[in-house]
């Protein structure tokens, strides 16, 4: 049987990290990806988390089993309910986006900064991870920073700027032992903030794929590169219920 794993995605600046991390820590994997734009949109102007907005959420996780994904990632943070909601009721490994970076990050220190450029993820991820502390009783220091114009910049065109706007919030922040970049578009300023902090700086695609690749039991030896093929990007109004 196939592994595909069905990746769902609330932005398009989204699809290029996590393709690169299939292509080289899971070649083999069939990777078919799932967007809703509109999404983030809403959950941007709104400002919470709505049913509305949830189901939608949901809903494409149901078209990924249906169109027969053996697993499924989630990209976007900022909809963790919804996406524990999936977890719970689908019979297949379902992962959140930041799920395994969270473990990597409580391992490596107490002193945890969160950067995001979209404003609802450093709070979502925060959350998530001060349950998981208070679940192991680990004591942590959690700090969470928002990055205007780092997003804009990305979206239009410019990642020289992305990456630039995310290396100087790093930098002018509070000391850490670990500095986590809240979304999978932010993946490509990792070199740029390691540059500027002395932290360790993770990054949730590569974290994400790994831990997928043992949840589904496949062996995970080197990080050779290899061709994925052409992942297909499924646009939201294209799904059918």
């Amino acid at each position: 049987m196939p592994t595909i794993i069905g990746v769902i995605h609330a932005t398009r600046v989204a699809v290029s990290p996590i393709e690169a991390a299939f292509e080289e820590h899971w070649p083999e994997a069939e990777v078919v990806q799932f967007m809703d734009e509109s999404l983030m949109r809403d959950l941007d102007e709104i400002g919470h988390l709505t049913p509305e907005i949830n189901e939608r959420v949901e809903s494409l996780a149901d078209f990924a089993c249906r169109d027969g994904a053996t697993a499924i990632l989630y990209s976007c943070s900022a909809f963790g309910p919804a996406i524990e909601a999936v977890q719970a009721r689908l019979p297949v490994p379902v992962l959140k986006p930041n799920q395994a970076m969270l473990d990597e990050a409580l391992a490596l220190g107490g002193r945890i900064r969160i950067l995001s450029t979209f404003r609802p993820s450093g709070p979502s991820i925060r959350r998530e991870l001060e349950a998981l502390a208070e679940q192991r009783k680990l004591e942590v220091e959690i700090d969470d920073s928002y990055v205007p114009g780092a997003l804009d910049a990305l979206q239009a065109g410019d990642p020289d700027t992305h990456d630039a706007l995310i290396a100087e919030a790093a930098a002018a922040g509070s000391r850490a032992d670990v500095i986590l970049l809240a979304q999978f578009s932010m993946a490509r300023a990792r070199d740029a903030v390691s540059r500027h902090v002395d932290a360790r700086v993770l990054s949730s695609p590569e974290s994400a794929v790994l831990a997928l690749r043992r949840m589904m039991g496949a062996p995970v030896n080197g990080h050779a590169l290899a061709a994925n093929g052409t992942a297909t990007a499924i646009p939201a109004q294209h799904l059918s219920a």
